[in-house]
């Protein structure tokens, strides 16, 4: 077990567990020991024999911190995302079948019981999340706060406080405002991180707070809506959906042209505007 450096509060923290927002399916969070930034990764939980594993895909768990490969143990753990049951069926190991068709039949009860729903999922938003041709909302966009360029889980307007709220489960408000807008898209170079390279003439689509306050930019960071930002003895139940953005491992995110609502209308738009009636 190891303190939290990145919660508000001081407790001691191992193994928090979590629900995958795609599937339902109960998942473990680990600091990672490999990156220079130990950032989190999502485990499988409960260990599964080695044997039957491939060697890319075995993780092993030693100090509260998850590590690639799988030790010198004949068990290993899973990360989540290659049993996750929407994982395309051509990039998942054969070997890891039949957990990931449990895995579905749970989520399958849990959506007829009611308990999971599903994000939106159609093959023309696929196609266009794909290809990024029509500038298209990412579903997992870059945002920058203070300076650091992150990756969110999930569309800005989706994330949820992370505080633990009186009934001691999880905060339903949203960290984004009503009446403040969550920053403007704008094209920014694409620069690389840990001394990584990038293309001297590629742009990105990045989600930036503008003159936002410093104090509302550390709200974000922190994951908090504007009732648990004030009340720091709150404890953090999940860890923050934050990632940090690395150009090489997130390339397939990249959006090189602005959401179709951020674009600015162009001189024949804004012509047909003018004489309008």
């Amino acid at each position: 077990m190891q303190v939290s450096v990145d919660g508000s509060s001081r407790p001691l923290r191992c193994a928090q567990r979590d629900r995958c927002s795609e599937c339902g399916s109960l998942i473990e969070w680990y600091p990672c020991g490999a990156g220079p930034h130990r950032r989190p990764v999502r485990l499988h939980p409960g260990e599964v024999s080695a044997a039957h594993v491939p060697g890319p895909c075995r993780w092993h768990v030693s100090s509260s911190v998850a590590f690639p490969a799988g030790g010198s143990s004949s068990w290993c753990r899973l990360p989540h995302a290659v049993v996750r049951p929407s994982r395309a069926a051509a990039g998942a190991p054969r070997a890891l079948a039949g957990l990931r068709r449990s895995l579905a039949v749970r989520t399958r009860r849990l959506i007829d019981a009611g308990a999971f729903t599903p994000p939106p999922d159609s093959p023309k938003s696929q196609a266009l999340e794909a290809e990024g041709a029509r500038g298209c909302r990412p579903h997992r966009p870059v945002v920058q706060r203070l300076y650091v360029r992150y990756l969110a889980s999930r569309l800005v307007e989706e994330i949820r406080c992370i505080a633990q709220a009186r009934r001691r489960s999880r905060c339903t408000s949203p960290v984004l405002i009503s009446d403040t807008p969550a920053g403007a898209w704008k094209l920014m170079a694409a620069t690389g991180a840990g001394g990584q390279l990038a293309l001297p003439a590629e742009a990105m689509a990045v989600c930036d707070p503008g003159r936002a306050p410093y104090a509302e930019q550390l709200r974000w960071r922190a994951q908090r809506c504007p009732q648990h930002v004030v009340t720091p003895a709150a404890a953090d139940l999940v860890v923050a959906d934050w990632e940090l953005f690395d150009l090489l491992r997130h390339h397939e995110h990249v959006r090189t042209r602005l959401p179709d609502h951020a674009r600015r209308p162009g001189p024949a738009v804004r012509a047909r505007r003018a004489v309008r009636p």
